[in-house]
């Protein structure tokens, strides 16, 4: 092997050496995944009019799910495509993956499928219903606390057991710690200690 590259470099005096010419070739080439064209135009028209796509890591699913009839083995291909050029974002979690389309891939696809300026995936499209938000409920509807009122400050949180006959330590006016006697020695061989 060293009189093959020695001959090479002799032979190109002068002339930087093609080192792809001198490997051989010990690992195979990765084929290509060939999606149909008509596979291909459904998974990035949902993209697009969604905004976000979701599969489960499961590579022989025969069909993705309801809305697209395509095997999940092509979607999960073109995702990973479209994570590599950076035109969606991925996300994985309890196997599913989640692909969120990003500005560079939502031009992309709105070049690819030859759309209009002004359509935009749903995640970008404001909600045309107001928020809906809950009545503040009376005082009265709501139970009674141990504690009684927010405002006296026995709500039932930290002063609740601490209080004179309340929960926990402080229940029977129980204040003390260790006896006053009570003087702890720390010593012997431990980690940190003199070797003796």
């Amino acid at each position: 092997r060293e009189g093959r590259l020695f001959g090479l470099l002799s032979s190109h005096q002068g002339s930087r050496v093609d080192l792809e010419s001198t490997r051989r070739d010990s690992y195979p080439k990765q084929a290509k995944m060939l999606i149909p064209k008509k596979n291909r135009r459904e998974v990035y028209k949902y993209l697009f009019k969604e905004g976000v796509l979701q599969a489960e890591k499961d590579f022989n699913k025969p069909k993705h799910s309801d809305e697209l009839d395509v095997p999940n083995l092509h979607v999960i291909k073109l995702m990973q495509s479209f994570t590599s050029l950076e035109l969606v974002t991925e996300r994985f979690a309890w196997r599913h993956f989640y692909w969120f389309l990003t500005d560079k891939g939502i031009e992309y696809l709105r070049e690819y499928l030859g759309l209009p300026q002004d359509v935009v995936p749903a995640t970008l499209k404001k909600s045309q219903r107001p928020l809906e938000r809950l009545p503040a409920r009376p005082q009265g509807d709501r139970p009674r606390r141990f504690g009684g009122d927010r405002e006296a400050g026995g709500f039932g949180g930290r002063e609740g057991y601490r209080r004179e006959g309340g929960f926990g330590r402080g229940a029977g006016g129980d204040k003390a710690g260790a006896p006053g006697s009570y003087a702890p020695q720390f010593g012997g061989a431990g980690r940190g200690a003199p070797p003796s």
